[in-house]
């Protein structure tokens, strides 16, 4: 991961995971997750100490206490790419919609990652086909303004 790229700004980041094998695991108080060989997309925010940086390289190490939803599927799936803007306004909910109505997008699980706010999920399995350009199109249409200093890792 490019440390000279990500700051330690808030912002909002989006992961790229890919599940190889099916299994259902436990996602702490939330429940049961049946992970299907695929790829995911989870989007998040990170406004606390160390913003996004600090979240994007926790989440690509895939080490440390089962904290984040997302740390339960980290542990059965690779990080294939990260998305991020450092930007103060939360656009984790408005990304998370604009990838739930991508051709082929299903919910695996209501409420992943969305604990604080009404979203159905912050968690959306990508359908078959879907190119990682799409899906930063996708993000980018819902800050236009702001999608110039948005960068993918790895570019």
């Amino acid at each position: 991961m490019p440390a000279d790229r990500l700051r330690s700004d808030a912002g909002t980041y989006a992961l790229l995971l890919r599940a190889d094998d099916a299994q259902t695991i436990g996602v702490g108080a939330l429940g049961e997750l049946a992970v299907q060989p695929g790829r995911y997309v989870y989007v998040g925010s990170a406004f606390g100490p160390g913003g996004v940086q600090a979240r994007v390289h926790r989440h690509a190490r895939g080490d440390g206490a089962l904290h984040w939803h997302v740390d339960y599927l980290r542990a059965v799936a690779t990080l294939m790419r990260a998305w991020w803007t450092h930007d103060d306004t939360r656009r984790e909910c408005a990304w998370a919609a604009a990838l739930r109505h991508r051709p082929g997008a299903t919910v695996p699980l209501e409420g992943f990652g969305a604990s604080d706010c009404s979203c159905r999920s912050h968690l959306i399995r990508l359908g078959d086909g879907t190119k990682w350009t799409a899906i930063q199109d996708a993000l980018r249409a819902e800050a236009p303004i702001h999608s110039a200093s948005a960068e993918a890792w790895p570019p």
